[in-house]
């Protein structure tokens, strides 16, 4: 399992990264990869989203310098910004388990496994997606599965203050909340803090042996430019697992 860690990446920029990846390892150029950054503020509305879970009129998303588009994840709208960690894994599922419930599930476990570290008690809370602390989610999972190939995944939520969630219905449920590692456990977390515990439970669940919580010189370049040099430049890991 490789896992890189790219820092702030535009939104449009990580898809056009996560098919190129998708490709790849559908052709076998690259092995399973998972990618984690983060994105300036975007909201995102997957294939069953609606219209009325949408809060935010046009100009109240320009004031709030936010961007919205359509994806054919699945899942309803949802929000990422600073202070949220985001999780694109690109995993050609026959070489695990060519399940999708499987996979979704192997995902929140993962998430849950890195909460851990802040002493958090996460939970699943079914029949909804997503990983909860208590009954505020904390975690939201969206999947897309091309050939049993994945990408699109998660977005944990970390700083203590994420703008972003009052011009929406967070993934269409009205009656519960959100929160954050921040906000648990009482402290400012920064991203960077998460994402050596996070990396690591997710090559543990698709089951790496070990993680080598080895962080690199980083990637150089912006998703675009790594983009229009090929996919080698990926198989330089922050992190190798």
């Amino acid at each position: 399992m490789r896992l890189i860690w790219l820092g702030a990446v535009p939104y449009t920029d990580a898809l056009g990264l996560q098919d190129e990846m998708v490709a790849a390892r559908l052709r076998g150029d690259i092995g399973d990869t998972t990618i984690l950054l983060t994105h300036p503020p975007v909201i995102t509305m997957g294939r069953a989203s609606r219209r009325e879970h949408m809060l935010a009129d046009s100009e109240q998303l320009a004031r709030a310098g936010v961007t919205v588009h359509e994806v054919d994840r699945g899942g309803d709208v949802t929000y990422h910004g600073p202070g949220q960690l985001v999780g694109y894994p690109i995993l050609d599922l026959t070489a695990h388990r060519p399940d999708l419930h499987w996979y979704l599930r192997t995902l929140e476990a993962a998430v849950m496994d890195s909460l851990r570290t802040w002493d958090l008690e996460p939970r699943r809370f079914p029949p909804r997606t997503g990983v909860w602390i208590g009954d505020r989610k904390i975690a939201a999972i969206g999947v897309k599965v091309r050939r049993w190939v994945t990408s699109h995944g998660f977005a944990l939520n970390v700083g203590p203050v994420i703008n972003g969630f009052d011009l929406i219905v967070p993934c269409g449920i009205r009656e519960y909340g959100v929160t954050s590692v921040s906000t648990e456990i009482g402290r400012a977390v920064a991203v960077e803090q998460t994402v050596t515990p996070v990396a690591c439970a997710i090559a543990r669940a698709f089951g790496a042996a070990d993680c080598a919580a080895h962080i690199g010189p980083g990637m150089s370049g912006t998703a675009a430019g790594i983009l229009a040099r090929g996919i080698d430049p990926l198989l330089g890991p922050v992190l190798d697992c």
